[in-house]
Formats: structure tokens, sequence, C-alpha cells
């Protein structure tokens, strides 16, 4: 994948995000919207934000995982915010790298304040797209 940060757009971001990524042909794993759901069902961190973004991520490298890819196979994130205030950012993108240390998915990203997710509980949601790599010899 080539990630691009051109010197047109902002820069104060780049340690967390790539404004343009080219991927090559690749086969697409489209991962659902992650929340601070154990594998019981189990709401992780009622009420933090912190909490319930170390799970998210934790969920989102799950699903990765099961989809073959890894997180600098990222293309897209988007992150979902109940309540969205600046300091969250911090919070959240410090529990993703606690999650991914250096493997955090620098990628093309949105993070969106909303209103409410699916259920009353959830702060924070995150979706995502990777490229699968072809296996060696196709």
């Amino acid at each position: 994948m080539k990630k691009i940060n051109p010197s047109t757009l902002d820069q104060r971001f780049s340690h967390l995000i790539t404004q343009v990524v080219v991927t090559p042909p690749a086969s697409l794993a489209f991962i659902s919207g992650q929340v601070a759901v154990n594998r019981n069902g189990e709401l992780v961190g009622q009420n933090d934000y912190r909490q319930q973004a170390l799970q998210v991520f934790k969920n989102v490298n799950l699903a990765l995982e099961a989809a073959g890819t890894l997180p600098e196979h990222v293309v897209q994130m988007k992150i979902h915010v109940v309540n969205h205030r600046e300091e969250l950012v911090e919070v959240i993108f410090q529990a993703g790298f606690e999650v991914f240390g250096e493997e955090w998915p620098l990628t093309a990203s949105t993070l969106l304040g909303v209103q409410a997710l699916g259920m009353p509980d959830w702060l924070i949601e995150v979706d995502c797209i990777a490229a699968i790599e072809p296996a060696s010899g196709t």
C-alpha cells in the first residue's frame, strides 16, 4: 500500500492518520462496527470512554485477525464517538496505541461525533476496511 500525506494538506495529525491510502488490487475485508462488548456479550467500561476504547480496539484487532489481515493493512477507519469532546481524541487514540502498539493502523481515518449508537450504553464504535494480501505465489 502507498500512504500519502501531501504537503498541500494539513500535517498536524499525520502521526495519527494518513490523508490518502492507495492499495493495489487486493481482496478487502469490511469490518463491521466494533463496540465495547466482549465475547460473552458483556459491556466493558460502563460510562468509561478509555475502557470502552480499549475493548473496541481489541475487537477490531480480533476481527482483522479473523479476516487474515493485519492492522498495517487497514485502508480506512471510522471512529464514532457519542457526545464527542476534544479531550476524548487523546483518550481514544492512546487506547488504540495501547492495543496495537507499533502496529497502529496509520490510515485514512474519520472521527465522528454522534448523538447515539445502536445501544444506549455504547460510547465508541469503530469500523474499518482492510486489504488482504494475496498469498505468496498467487
